[in-house]
């Protein structure tokens, strides 16, 4: 269910991006909807500290966050003419913020089922976890992408899923929001009524911590010297792969139709779905962060294969000026999109059973949310980053106005208006990508053998030393000792 508003989220740039009225600073700013996964850190405490026991710890936040998303969903399906104009340019500020109120609500979620994993699972599966996460919300963002983007596509609906040619696609977006709405009340109610979450009071380990008192953990395991050195790694590791954000939108606006790479996209989701299984085998054992690890050198390599697509792909898709994609295009570009996701799908499996392997089970959704959080940190800002780098970097002159640089959308309809066209001198696509591809190579050298150590660590080195201690009006008092 995590999935469906990510999917949503995921596939609206190209939506935006097919209209060819938003420019790559909006689209940049659309991308701040997935920040709320970067800051739940903030509120991560409170979920794990503030329940009612007679619910359960998880439910008593699982519940509310789900029928506040189904919320969500109604709201937006009764404003989508002006979130998502058929026609015109779209409310981008209304949509960054409708869209940011979705995700803080799956991030909540994501909190909520992070530290349920960890008590659902044996001690020996917990290494499962990251596996089950994955393949669920990857099933949630092929659902609401396909649908999202095909099923509401006219070209698709009567190409492929009609008999007789129509208007509109086989269903709106608005109906799409409120079928999204209902399945999450509905779903969330069967959870409350059937059911039942463990009681942690029964277990030895279990400790119940106020909020200040879960704010003071957060803060005791920043300070732990491991953690220090891996949120490092974890915001900058993404660097290097930061423009894969961006091929996307460069292949649309080189005229590839949004329909046929959501297409693909769908394909991909297969290989996303099957991955995680068949790297369990390998995530799920005591060195998941050797194989992020050895992939990432053929992961920056990757940039270069989708530099060469982008440049050679105008001259693929068009025949004497005609626009004509023949089928090994499309046959190069899904090539090239399978060996970049595999290598993305195990990447993130041994990403999160790392963290899973570390994280101390007594305060496990809070030390989880902590380790996710600055991995879509390191995400989240490098992408924002790369996207709104492409118009800074871009440099455009005017055919017939050697003065006219192109930088506003007025100076390029004056360059129309004269008869010009405006002509990229230097792309800044080209330019991030191989800035980004030497900054991912000098990540790589620098921290290659510091992960690896920290991996070797028992898991007892990352745990936080916490002994309970009763005073006279304080039952629940504890003093923690940070080991070193």
């Amino acid at each position: 269910m995590q999935g469906i508003p990510l999917g949503i989220v995921t596939v609206t740039p190209i939506l935006l991006q097919s209209t060819q009225n938003v420019t790559y600073k909006e689209q940049a700013l659309f991308s701040i909807v997935g920040w709320p996964f970067c800051l739940k850190l903030l509120w991560a405490p409170l979920v794990d500290a503030l329940y009612i026991q007679k619910i359960g710890r998880r439910k008593s936040w699982l519940i509310p966050v789900q029928f506040l998303m189904g919320i969500c969903f109604f709201y937006m399906a009764n404003d989508i003419n002006d979130l998502l104009p058929k026609t015109g340019k779209p409310n981008i500020l209304k949509l960054v913020f409708v869209f940011f109120i979705s995700t803080f609500m799956a991030a909540t979620q994501d909190i909520v089922v992070d530290g349920w994993a960890l008590t659902l699972l044996q001690k020996k599966n917990v290494g499962y976890a990251s596996t089950c996460a994955s393949m669920g919300q990857i099933m949630g963002i092929m659902i609401s992408g396909v649908s999202f983007i095909l099923f509401t596509s006219e070209d698709f609906s009567n190409k492929y899923l009609r008999i007789t040619h129509n208007v509109g696609g086989i269903v709106t977006v608005k109906s799409l929001f409120l079928i999204w709405g209902t399945l999450f009340m509905a779903i969330t109610t069967l959870i409350a009524i059937f059911k039942n979450e463990k009681d942690n009071r029964l277990e030895d380990n279990h400790i119940k911590l106020t909020t200040f008192q879960n704010y003071k953990l957060l803060w005791d395991i920043l300070n732990l010297p491991s953690i220090k050195i891996l949120a490092i790694a974890l915001l900058t590791m993404m660097i290097g792969f930061a423009t894969d954000r961006v091929v996307v939108l460069k292949l649309i606006d080189a005229g590839v139709p949004k329909d046929n790479i959501m297409i693909i996209q769908t394909g991909m989701y297969v290989i996303k779905i099957i991955i995680p299984v068949i790297a369990v085998k390998y995530t799920s054992g005591p060195k998941p962060m050797s194989i992020y690890l050895n992939l990432t050198p053929i992961r920056l390599l990757c940039n270069f294969l989708f530099m060469l697509l982008i440049y050679y792909t105008p001259e693929f898709i068009r025949n004497n000026g005609v626009m004509d994609i023949p089928m090994y295009y499309y046959a190069i570009l899904l090539t090239i999109q399978t060996i970049h996701d595999i290598q993305f799908n195990i990447m993130s499996v041994a990403l999160v059973a790392f963290y899973y392997r570390i994280s101390d089970t007594r305060f496990g959704g809070t030390y989880m949310t902590l380790l996710n959080t600055l991995s879509n940190l390191g995400t989240l800002w490098s992408k924002s980053a790369a996207i709104g780098l492409i118009d800074v970097l871009t440099f455009k002159e005017c055919s017939f106005d050697s003065k006219n640089n192109c930088s506003t959308l007025n100076l390029q309809n004056m360059c129309k208006l004269k008869g010009g066209d405006c002509i990229v001198i230097v792309n800044g696509y080209y330019v991030e990508s191989i800035a980004f591809t030497i900054v991912g190579t000098i990540w790589y050298f620098i921290f290659k053998n510091i992960l690896k150590r920290l991996q070797s660590k028992s898991p007892t080195h990352w745990q936080i030393n916490s002994k309970i201690q009763e005073f006279e009006n304080d039952k629940n008092a504890y003093t923690m000792n940070v080991k070193t």
